[in-house]
């Protein structure tokens, strides 16, 4: 099952925000901005981590995580069919008091009537009797609280297609039990910022490399020739070495240096009149293999983990993650081959695998990034949930917006943007997706304060380099050359959906030597940009008909625009209007 949506109330910089989840999911945002707080919130819930009182937001004294789960499978649904809504989904509330328990409470349908609702009924019979339970309770005996709580059940199956039910919380706890088992709700793998690969690699406690090792050295003792010898070797030597035998009988093999060395001892003891006998345990070869088991990484040169740069580090936590999350998969298929449906044992947890990552760029170069960021997405579509939080651009996709979630702060409260719906028609998306594999740079305007839309490369050159000149110019702002005047709207409508500011600069191209033909075409193409722009967030400026005439160049340009352009404002002789310095101004202001 995979998380379809999670609700966050009082968790650290968060009052309350909805989130909407994808198989793939993407938090972006300023340092500080909170997107930690979402991905702490989600391991609090799975159980991966504990709360204390700082966790609780502005002082408040209650918080919970509300996540709601879809796509279950079978199991799922049957582990947890109390809880079922009609489309298939459950909801989970985990519920924290400040100095008080962590309570888990799940949604289900409760009857709109009094006397089929758990919480309100009596269990005396002369009050149950006025309602219409009477023909479904035994007709003598002292009724009980499982007793009532069955006749309820009976009667609404009874009448399933005319009681009314809510949906809602419900009183007791989630599943009849006061905590959940850690992972009933499936596997959690989380990367934080920060993470040496020679922890993660260690052959002990709960590191990735030590389950997916124990899991190997367990199947290699079920099945391997080799290593099942070893160990009855093992057996017979430790029994040679011992008093008796298997059989409680007297060892007659046993080593006369052993023997000689408990005589020595007792000889010593003499007076306290006792005897001694080495005893030893065969070792758990397991265990010994894992204690000696060290990993070797070669690049050129051979050395542990812990010698190689912070980058190949990551690099191997990621291949590690990812060969788990196959060795997973493919246990599962196995087992599921092996085993007749009736012969299956039934699970106690969800197959459901999440892996959650903070800033995966870190240390990787534009290319590594680029790489893992094809990686984690195969790695999503392989049933996985992935959720990450970075500050990359190599790791959005435009063409996957409803996977990207802005976060931000404002008075210290947290908040998100997102659009999960439709944006484009089919004819709007296959442009679109061909103008932005042009330019993959252009994510980046995900994390711009302000977005300057531009028509082309001569734009996005000579804008940054005016606004410098004039002492406008601000980092905090990106140009983003939008492939062509038609291809603004659709940038408008992405910008409009997340709410972010914008500017878009477009020309009028009224040029002298087209005809009016074309200057109709472009009038439309400039009423299409006017009509998608939101006034509360974006405007408009408009070049008198291109860059190029903006800044003194007369005549139709064909060939090298950008140098052509670069080249006139870099002439001593070059000076820049009023009118296009007030545009400039109003561009970055």
């Amino acid at each position: 099952m995979n998380i379809d949506k999670i609700k966050i109330h009082n968790w650290r910089s968060i009052p309350d925000i909805e989130i909407d989840f994808e198989d793939f999911m993407i938090f972006i945002g300023q340092n500080n901005s909170g997107k930690s707080n979402i991905i702490s919130s989600l391991l609090f819930f799975f159980g991966n981590i504990s709360h204390n009182d700082l966790d609780f937001h502005d002082n408040t004294t209650e918080l919970f995580i509300e996540v709601t789960f879809t796509n279950l499978d079978d199991f799922d649904k049957n582990q947890f069919k109390k809880y079922l809504s009609a489309d298939n989904k459950i909801c989970v509330r985990k519920s924290a008091e400040k100095g008080g328990d962590v309570t888990y409470y799940g949604y289900l349908f409760s009857p709109q009537e009094d006397f089929l609702k758990e919480k309100s009924t009596s269990d005396k019979r002369e009050d149950l009797e006025k309602t219409p339970l009477v023909d479904f309770l035994p007709k003598s005996g002292r009724l009980t609280k499982d007793i009532v709580r069955t006749a309820q059940e009976d009667y609404i199956k009874a009448n399933k297609d005319s009681i009314q039910l809510d949906y809602e919380l419900e009183s007791t706890n989630f599943l009849g039990a006061k905590s959940v088992a850690k992972g009933i709700f499936g596997d959690v793998y989380f990367i934080p910022a920060v993470k040496s690969a020679t922890d993660e690699f260690k052959t002990t406690g709960t590191t990735i490399f030590n389950q997916l090792f124990t899991q190997i050295i367990s199947k290699m003792s079920e099945q391997n020739e080799h290593y099942k010898n070893a160990r009855s070797q093992m057996l017979a030597l430790t029994q040679i070495l011992n008093k008796v035998n298997a059989d409680g009988d007297e060892n007659i093999d046993r080593p006369i240096e052993i023997k000689s060395l408990e005589q020595n001892l007792e000889e010593e003891l003499k007076k306290w009149n006792t005897t001694i006998d080495i005893e030893i345990t065969p070792p758990n070869i397991d265990d010994v293999l894992k204690v000696n088991t060290n990993i070797w990484v070669d690049d050129g040169k051979r050395t542990d983990i812990g010698r190689k740069g912070h980058g190949l580090q990551r690099s191997l936590i990621f291949a590690l993650i990812k060969s788990w999350a196959n060795y997973l998969k493919a246990d599962r298929l196995a087992k599921a081959e092996e085993q007749n449906e009736e012969d299956k044992p039934k699970r106690k947890s969800s197959n459901s695998t999440y892996f959650l990552f903070e800033e995966p760029e870190l240390f990787l170069h534009p290319q590594a990034q680029r790489e893992l960021y094809n990686s984690l997405s195969v790695l999503a579509e392989a049933n996985n949930q992935v959720v990450l939080c970075t500050h990359s651009s190599s790791f959005l996709d435009l063409e996957d917006y409803k996977s990207i979630c802005i976060v931000s702060k404002e008075s210290n409260k947290t908040t998100i943007k997102q659009f999960t719906a439709e944006l484009f028609t089919s004819d709007e998306k296959t442009n679109f997706n061909l103008v932005y594999w042009l330019n993959p740079e252009r994510s980046e305007l995900f994390f711009a304060s302000k977005v300057i839309l531009v028509e082309g490369a001569t734009d996005k050159t000579m804008i940054p380099i005016l606004a410098q000149k004039i002492g406008e110019y601000k980092f905090q702002y990106s140009v983003v050359e939008c492939g062509g005047k038609d291809s603004i709207k659709l940038y408008i409508k992405l910008l409009n959906c997340f709410k972010l500011p914008y500017v878009a600069v477009y020309d009028r191209d009224h040029q002298n030597y087209k005809d009016q033909n074309a200057k109709n075409s472009a009038d439309t193409s400039s009423k299409n940009i006017e009509d998608e722009i939101d006034s509360t967030i974006g405007k408009s400026i408009i070049l008198i008909n291109d860059i190029e005439e903006e800044i003194g160049i007369v005549g139709k340009q064909d060939k090298n625009k950008p140098f052509v352009a670069l080249q006139e404002v870099s002439s001593e002789t070059f000076n820049l209007s009023d009118s296009l310095k007030e545009k400039i101004k109003k561009i970055y202001e």
